[in-house]
């Protein structure tokens, strides 16, 4: 297996700082030469954030990409030199209000897309996240709030009422963790 060739690059489309489109002509293996299309990002944070009573803080927003109004966990974009731990404690902050004295647990980081997109998703758990403030929203963003419990973030997802699959993968992998760690004498994680 090889990998294709890069004969020119062009950018066209420039939507800095939320993303680049690049296209590239790529001259593959077999010799045959294509034009293809890359979304450039900056790499993008989320996070499960539960609270001490063990809810969990969704958000609801409309999504142009898919012309509808959804349920997802908070994130967003890393700002330039930003690392991903303080992006999502900033990101959990501005949409929700919410926060916690502990540092975030990191999950991972995956390709969103990896066939047309660049960038990497960084998941985290921010546990023991109380309401400390309002939001602080971009000009852009009407985000509602509200907490649900793990059975009910559960029950969002096999109904399908939860499509998101950045919030889907996260809630599974915070659940593992909590599953597998003592957390300040609450003893195991057990909900759902």
């Amino acid at each position: 297996m090889q990998k294709w060739a890069v004969v020119s690059r062009e950018y066209v489309v420039d939507n800095t700082p939320y993303d680049k489109l690049r296209r590239d002509r790529c001259r593959l293996p077999s010799g045959e030469e294509i034009n293809y299309y890359v979304n450039e990002y900056s790499d993008w944070v989320n996070a499960l954030v539960v609270t001490p009573q063990r809810s969990v803080v969704l958000l609801q927003q409309y999504r142009h990409g898919v012309q509808s109004i959804i349920r997802e966990i908070p994130g967003g974009m890393m700002e330039p030199l930003e690392s991903p731990q303080a992006a999502i404690v900033r990101e959990v902050r501005e949409e929700t209000g919410y926060a916690s004295s502990e540092p975030p647990v990191f999950l991972g980081k995956f390709y969103p897309n990896p066939a047309t997109s660049n960038n990497m998703v960084h998941c985290f758990l921010i546990d023991n996240a109380e309401r400390v403030g309002h939001q602080q929203l971009d000009a852009t963003e009407d985000i509602s709030i509200a907490e649900f419990s793990f059975d009910e973030m559960g029950l969002m997802i096999q109904s399908g009422t939860l499509p998101y699959l950045f919030s889907v993968a996260t809630y599974y992998l915070a659940k593992n963790w909590l599953a597998t760690h003592r957390r300040q004498g609450t003893g195991d994680f057990e909900d759902g």
